[in-house]
């Protein structure tokens, strides 16, 4: 037997998307915390599937892409400034470890 995907409602049935609050959520996170790029990112994937269901209204999907891909961005900048951060410290203990000797 195979499985059928939930046929589309009427938009006035479904949920209403949230695409413009995950791409304010993406941009907040460059400017105030990381943790709103997170944000983004992970409310941007649940509704995205929940579009692709049928589920919530599909008209805020360039928003919602939009917002989840600056919550990447803004996580993966993050990331990479803490590991260069991690690595200019190492390397400024080795350096005084080495000019004490």
């Amino acid at each position: 037997m195979s499985h059928m995907p939930p046929a589309p409602q009427p938009y006035g049935h479904l949920k209403p998307h949230r695409g413009t609050t995950i791409l304010v959520l993406g941009i907040l996170g460059f400017f105030v915390c990381f943790i709103c790029g997170i944000v983004a990112w992970v409310m941007g994937n649940d509704d995205l599937r929940q579009m692709d269901a049928g589920q919530m209204d599909p008209s805020g999907r360039d928003l919602t892409q939009a917002g989840r891909i600056i919550g990447i961005i803004v996580v993966l900048l993050n990331v990479l400034a803490l590991v260069i951060a991690l690595l200019f410290f190492v390397f400024a203990a080795v350096l005084g470890v080495a000019s004490s000797r």
